[in-house]
């Protein structure tokens, strides 16, 4: 797994930073947290919160690579330590050790947040939510053999008409066959 934190500017000169956890076989994103002050015990509880749910499953990771930020506190590397995780720190300054981190905050950006009026906290963790879903559960991915992270179901082969579902308003749009 790689982890990060990406910033993104409100319409009312708010910054948030988004902190997300990518799984890099799968290349499955979990959104860990938004906040406006990413502060060492609000990292630390996104990361009990989100160890929580990988034993929960009861998933096992080994790797974790995050850069240096000072963010990531002794504490956050103590929760991962605490269920097998060693975390690997990236050499300084060089943002291709964390490639796949890397590429989802350009991913996001690209096809979503570029094109999109922030409001506030809560808007940015609905929209980023929406889009979360859409990269995990349809967009397809090249390393992935143009399958979405976590496939659906649909039989290959199948035929019939085909429904559009627009996503974050229409900036998106699902195709899937109709029932």
């Amino acid at each position: 797994m790689a982890t990060d934190f990406f910033t993104v500017d409100t319409v009312l000169l708010r910054r948030y930073y988004v902190l997300f956890v990518i799984e890099i076989e799968r290349r499955v994103v979990h959104l860990l947290g938004v906040t406006a002050n990413p502060n060492g015990p609000w990292v630390a509880q996104a990361a009990r919160n989100f160890a929580a749910e990988l034993e929960e499953v009861g998933r096992r990771v080994r790797f974790l690579v995050r850069d240096r930020d000072t963010k990531f506190t002794t504490s956050f590397d103590d929760v991962f330590a605490s269920i097998g995780v060693e975390t690997i720190c990236t050499p300084v300054r060089s943002p291709r050790a964390n490639a796949f981190a890397e590429r989802f905050v350009r991913t996001v950006r690209n096809e979503c947040l570029d094109h999109l009026l922030v409001f506030s906290r809560r808007h940015l963790e609905t929209v980023l939510a929406e889009y979360i879903e859409h990269y995990n559960e349809e967009r397809p991915h090249r390393g992935l053999d143009l399958t979405p992270p976590k496939p659906t179901t649909t039989l290959p082969g199948q035929t019939g008409a085909i429904h559009r579902r627009d996503i974050l308003g229409g900036l998106i749009h699902e195709y899937e066959l109709a029932a």
